[in-house]
Parts: C-alpha cells; sequence; structure tokens
C-alpha cells in the first residue's frame, strides 16, 4: 500500500482539530447544564438531550474527514506490469563559448544568458532526447543524446567561456559537429538550436545549414548580443574585469550580433532565427515549433504501475458524511 500524493497526508492535522473542538464543545455543554442543577437529575428531566449521539455524529464527521484526507493522498494497492513507452524528438543546443560571449550587452553577460536559455528549454522538454556541443574554434560534443535531463543541466553547469582553448567562432563546425551527434540514420525528428553572436570565423555556417538539412535536421538560431556592439571584458583567473580586449593596433575590439548569418542558417533547414530577450518569448516560440513536429518512440520499458484504489476511502467519506445529517443529536420520544 502507498499513496501517490502523500504531501496531502498533512491534512490530517485537520482531525486534531475537529477532535480538540467537538471535546472542548460537548465538555462546555455539559458546565453549562451543571449550572442549572445536578446533572443526572436535568437529564432525567430532558429526555431528548443525548451526549452520545452527539458525540456519536463527531465520530462519524471525523471519520468521513479521514477518509476524503487519504482519497485526496490518492491510496494505491496492488501492481501490474505496464509497457511504458515515450515519444519525442532529438533536439541538440549549441552553445558558443568563444570569448565574445563574455560581452555584457545582454546581462549580466552572452554566455551567462545563453546558459539561462538552454536552462529554459529543458525545461520545458517533455520525452524528448537532449545533447549539447559546446564550440569555439573548434567544437565538441559537451553531452551525447539523453533522456536523463538531470545529466544535462550537470554538463550544462560546466560550459563557460574557456572551456576551449582554441579561441574564434567556429559555427560552421558547431553544425556538422551537432549533424554528427544525432547518431540516428532517419532524416526526421532532429532539431538543432544553435545560440550564439553569429560572428563567424570562415566555417562556411550556411554550407553546413544546407548539408545538415539533407540529413533531416532543422536549425533553429538564437542571437545572443545585441546588433549595436560591446567591448570584450578581460577577466581574471577570478573573474573580475581588468580591462577591454584590444587588437594589434591597441584599438578595442567591439562584438556585434551578426543576425544576417544567423537567419540564413536557420532558412536553409526550414528553421527560424529569434533574438533573445529577457522575458525569453522567444524560448516558447521555439518549443512551440518543436512540439508541432512529428515524434518518434523513443523509449519502450517495462514498468511496474500501481492499482489506484481511492475510490474505496472516497465511497466511505460520503457514506459517513452523509449519514451524519441524517442522523439526530436528540434521543427518541419514548412512546
Amino acid at each position: 500500500m502507498r499513496f501517490a500524493s502523500p504531501e496531502n497526508l498533512i491534512l490530517l492535522g485537520l482531525l486534531v482539530i475537529l477532535v480538540v473542538f467537538y471535546i472542548w464543545a460537548i465538555r462546555r455543554k455539559i458546565k453549562i447544564l451543571e449550572r442549572f442543577g445536578d446533572m443526572l437529575l436535568l437529564l432525567k428531566n430532558s429526555p431528548h438531550i443525548s451526549f452520545a449521539r452527539q458525540g456519536g455524529k463527531a465520530a462519524m464527521l471525523i471519520a468521513g474527514v479521514l477518509f476524503l484526507v487519504l482519497t485526496l493522498s490518492q491510496l494505491q494497492c496492488g501492481t501490474h506490469m505496464e509497457m511504458m513507452k515515450r515519444e519525442g524528438i532529438d533536439l541538440i543546443i549549441a552553445i558558443d563559448v568563444s570569448n565574445s560571449m563574455l560581452a555584457e550587452d545582454m546581462k549580466p553577460s552572452r554566455i551567462s544568458k545563453a546558459r539561462q536559455e538552454v536552462r529554459g528549454i529543458i525545461d520545458r522538454l517533455q520525452g524528448d532526447r537532449i545533447g549539447l556541443v559546446a564550440f569555439a574554434g573548434e567544437a565538441f560534443v559537451q553531452c551525447p543524446l539523453t533522456l536523463d535531463y538531470s545529466a544535462a543541466e550537470m554538463f550544462l553547469d560546466v560550459v563557460d567561456v574557456g572551456l576551449i582553448p582554441q579561441q574564434g567562432t567556429a559555427i560552421g563546425s558547431a553544425i556538422r559537429m551537432a549533424t554528427e551527434a544525432f547518431e540516428s540514420q532517419e532524416r526526421k525528428h532532429k532539431v538543432l538550436v544553435l545560440l550564439t553572436d553569429g560572428e563567424d570565423h570562415n566555417t562556411d555556417p550556411v554550407g553546413a545549414a544546407e548539408e545538415a538539412r539533407k540529413q533531416g535536421v532543422k536549425i533553429y538560431t538564437i542571437g545572443i548580443g545585441s546588433p549595436m556592439g560591446e567591448p570584450i571584458p578581460v577577466v581574471d583567473r577570478q573573474g573580475n574585469r581588468v580591462g577591454f580586449k584590444k587588437d594589434q593596433q591597441g584599438e578595442m575590439i567591439v562584438t556585434k550580433l551578426d543576425d544576417m548569418t544567423l537567419q540564413k542558417v536557420a532558412l536553409a533547414t526550414g528553421g527560424k532565427f529569434y533574438h533573445a530577450t529577457p522575458g525569453e518569448m522567444e524560448l516558447d516560440k521555439v518549443y512551440d515549433e518543436i512540439a508541432r513536429m512529428e515524434k518518434k518512440e523513443l523509449e519502450g520499458k517495462l514498468m511496474m504501475q500501481y492499482e489506484d484504489r481511492f475510490q474505496y476511502p472516497l465511497i466511505l467519506a460520503l457514506l459517513f458524511i452523509i449519514g451524519e445529517f441524517f442522523i439526530s443529536e436528540k434521543r427518541r420520544k419514548n412512546v
């Protein structure tokens, strides 16, 4: 025997309150009657008063509440084996971890915003497999496709600027790596979400997207940053900003969101481009697109299921509560 919603058992505290209330109420009635004289004599002259019946009504109401709490806690008893099928798509998220993601035009920084967006996507998933690819000057699979969302979030926690020693922004390499990571040869049920500022360094991202489309991959791009441009902070080992990145001529480097490239990448596969916003409205739109896609069976497991038995305490609760309503607290007149 078990309860599917054991947190509702806290309502059993109501029984203690009811018991205390009824004991107090009956004792108070007795004390009031004792003011008028001897209790036995009063009861003899008032044959309709019955503290036993009043106590019985109280007990029935308390029993009704008890069984209602058991009902709300979803009593389960007995088990059976059932094949549980899981349907969804394969989703890989590629995250830019180049130095330009340290820019602060998205607060507190582009990379922090990217991680926040990924967590928002994971929170919305229901039955889909997810994988992570990190990229800068090169790309690698940070987390292979999995149904374990907690594990994916653990891998996400270590995604940061500096994770990949080779700097740059190889969007094309990230798309090719993600396409290989899908494993499945079927040309559907595959989605790649690309989070980057779009400043590619000659890796032909549009060409990579066209190759991905042939493999059945649909790409959604989320632009992190501002088209107006932002300097790139230089930080020490403690994460404190000590200046801004400069070129060989000593000029401050400004990183800008290349939304045009990201739009071309998305359109090449039939996907869409979204600009990251503080309210994360783009995540709802991306998830709505994913939810409308055709699903495939990802997993089938034989699992033990408990039998619901909440209907029995519900019936008993109704019987006790209705019965209490129809029973009088006074004794019948002796004929």
